[in-house]
């Protein structure tokens, strides 16, 4: 009797553990971190774009220093960040779902959305402070 208990467990167990609606909810754990994973080396690539190639600078003028490597470092941090904390999210999510107590969080939805918003906001100021003489300097072949 208590052989046949244990067995009737094993197969519950092994039932759920292999649903559908639960494969499908890890599958659509992993393609969300795919997302976060491409979006962390989007933003550490905007970051090599900003401070190396300079673009509103003739590459054959003297350039200042500046303050677009800050901006790049930026988008190159939040873009690393990005990729350690969806990791580490994909981790949680995925215990979640095999406990059965998954509840979205908003925080990341909100922390995303800040860190793009400061970073937009510093492309602009960036932008919008190139002085109009380098804009005229440009050597067109």
């Amino acid at each position: 009797m208590k052989i046949e208990t244990k067995k009737l467990e094993v197969k519950n167990l092994e039932k759920k553990k292999y649903r559908s609606d639960r494969v499908r909810d890890h599958l659509a754990n992993e393609r969300t971190y795919l997302a976060w994973m491409r979006s962390g080396i989007a933003l550490m690539g905007f970051g090599v774009l900003i401070v190396r190639l300079r673009i509103f600078s003739p590459p054959l003028a003297p350039q200042p220093p500046g303050n677009g490597w800050k901006l790049g470092l930026a988008f190159a941090v939040v873009g690393v960040l990005t990729v350690i904390l969806s990791t580490q999210h994909y981790f949680a999510v995925r215990q979640d779902i095999d406990e059965d107590t998954y509840q979205p969080p908003d925080r990341w939805i909100l922390l995303a959305s800040l860190a793009v918003v400061i970073l937009g906001m510093g492309v602009l100021y960036y932008v919008f402070t190139v002085p109009l003489d380098y804009l005229n300097t440009f050597i067109l072949e």
